[in-house]
């Protein structure tokens, strides 16, 4: 069950936690206080070199020439040839997430989980070992939309033809081994143990609950301890069957290969593939009913969730709100939340706002966490916050700043062959235009403070938000006065 580390997903979402998804970076303001006045003396004095440089334009980024095509089977194929260094990279993406579990929650990532744990005549050491010694890298996860396995190799052809022969045989032959589905069921169950000391993870479950319902996306991927215990290796392979075909794969390639190395690539291991179509789109779910619900746990801190439905990957606002997104709460310091909540209260370490758009609508979420006997204030605070940005929107300042730092961070999403890799897979999965990233850029720089507010009332509303706590029931006190100066200590320190 491992998973290449790094930026992979920028496509998926904005989330202030990594998930899988979606320009995925956090546009980060700078600090208004410190970031801001020294940009502005350096404008005006003497410029930084690389500052002058841009002189307000947005700095250069690998020019990607996406070719497409479908393999015999029907799985769709997005190459890139980068001949820089001598090694590629491959993603497959399938509609396979913990969405498609039907009334097994975790049958998703149990199957994903056990793809590497064993074929005919190797087992989980022999393909880690198949893996290493030709100098390749396996990777592999599953998430409520997706699931993903990749390959990372060096394009000779003699390390990458074997590469490839162990690869497609793992995707599309597991053996699923009795002993591996024991080893790996134990593991999620002794994380579900550990869950339950973990408040912010039970108030999660609990939000994702309440705010889809009966919906696919209401489960969490992992499952829970009834339904993991229960899973057969029969189940497994017959989600493999459903799930893990060519009809419902996407092919990314990135690397140092040729249009007709790619596609002799795409086709092997298509055919390797179970036959079969592209699974159902996950259907969008209902509005759920605004609400609180607190979970009591004995903790010092009360860990404190905002959520409403927000969008799916397809919404033609998603350039707008993830503009917004990143004024609200999307970054670091200087964003309105931050600003509001941390350093001229010091009620908390951090307080994060993300959209995160999926297949059908993702969340909007508001988390953070603060010390029990302000948590009531604190909310309130939060509430108010979001109340106010919507009604009155960003300033052209906090637009002009996030402007900047998008600018600033864009050529990250394509700086190396693992980040393009992802960027092709999720334009592949969502059916995003092959010039998405180039559109994606130019919108947001061409927005208006007005654009950006409208976009943000039209899907949020601040009286309609799912709110799940979790912490102490404690007696409540006032909140401290705002101050212009940044609190030295934050009241209280992040737990679990």
């Amino acid at each position: 069950m491992s998973e290449r580390k790094g930026s992979r997903y920028a496509l998926l979402g904005l989330s202030a936690v990594v998930l899988v998804g979606a320009l995925g970076y956090f546009f980060a303001n700078p600090d208004q206080s410190v970031a801001s006045q020294a940009l502005d003396k350096a404008k005006t004095e003497h410029k930084l070199q690389s500052l002058a440089e841009l002189d307000g334009k947005a700095p250069s980024h690998r020019e990607l020439d996406v070719q497409t095509w479908k393999t015999a089977e029907g799985s769709k194929v997005l190459f890139v040839e980068a001949r820089q260094l001598p090694m590629f990279d491959l993603q497959l993406t399938f509609a396979a997430g913990s969405s498609q579990d039907d009334s097994t929650p975790g049958l998703a990532l149990l199957t994903n989980a056990m793809l590497n744990e064993g074929v005919a005549g190797k087992d989980v050491g022999a393909i880690a070992q198949g893996f290493e010694g030709l100098g390749a890298e396996f990777g592999n996860g599953a998430y409520r939309d997706m699931a993903i396995v990749s390959l990372r190799s060096l394009s000779d052809a003699d390390k990458r033809t074997p590469a490839l022969n162990l690869f497609a045989e793992v995707v599309g032959k597991p053996a699923f081994p009795a002993d591996s589905l024991d080893r790996i069921k134990n593991q999620l169950l002794a994380s579900f143990e550990f869950q339950k000391q973990n408040p912010g993870k039970l108030a999660s479950i609990e939000l994702f609950k309440h705010l889809y319902g009966d919906h696919p996306y209401a489960h969490a991927s992992d499952g829970n301890a009834q339904s993991i215990s229960s899973i057969t290796i029969d189940q497994l392979k017959a989600f493999h069957n459903k799930a893990y075909t060519a009809g419902n794969a996407v092919i990314a390639i990135v690397g140092d290969l040729s249009r007709a190395e790619a596609e002799a690539i795409a086709a092997q291991v298509s055919a390797a593939l179970p036959k079969g179509p592209a699974v159902t789109k996950t259907l969008q779910p209902g509005e759920p009913k605004a609400g609180q619900t607190h979970i009591e746990f004995p903790s010092k801190q009360t860990h404190l969730l905002l959520s409403q439905l927000g969008i799916d990957r397809a919404d033609p606002d998603y350039a707008a709100l993830a503009l917004g997104n990143s004024i609200l709460g999307g970054g670091g310091f200087g964003t309105r939340l931050m600003t509001e909540v941390r350093e001229k209260r010091g009620l908390t370490y951090g307080v994060y706002s993300s959209f995160t758009p999926m297949q059908a609508r993702g969340p909007f979420l508001i988390n953070l966490q603060t010390r029990a006997e302000l948590s009531e204030g604190t909310l309130k605070l939060v509430q108010d916050i979001l109340a106010d940005y919507l009604k009155n929107g960003p300033t052209q300042k906090e637009l002009d700043d996030a402007k900047r730092e998008l600018a600033g961070s864009f050529p990250l999403s394509t700086a190396s062959n693992a980040a393009i890799v992802g960027q092709l897979g999720a334009m592949g999965f969502y059916d995003l235009p092959l010039d998405y990233l180039e559109t994606f850029m130019q919108k947001s720089q061409d927005l208006t403070t007005e654009q950006v507010k409208d976009a943000m009332n039209k899907h949020l509303s601040a009286d309609k938000m799912v709110v799940v706590t979790a912490g102490p029931t404690v007696p409540q006190k006032p909140l401290p006065p705002p101050t212009d100066k940044p609190s030295e200590q934050p009241l209280g320190v992040p737990e679990h």
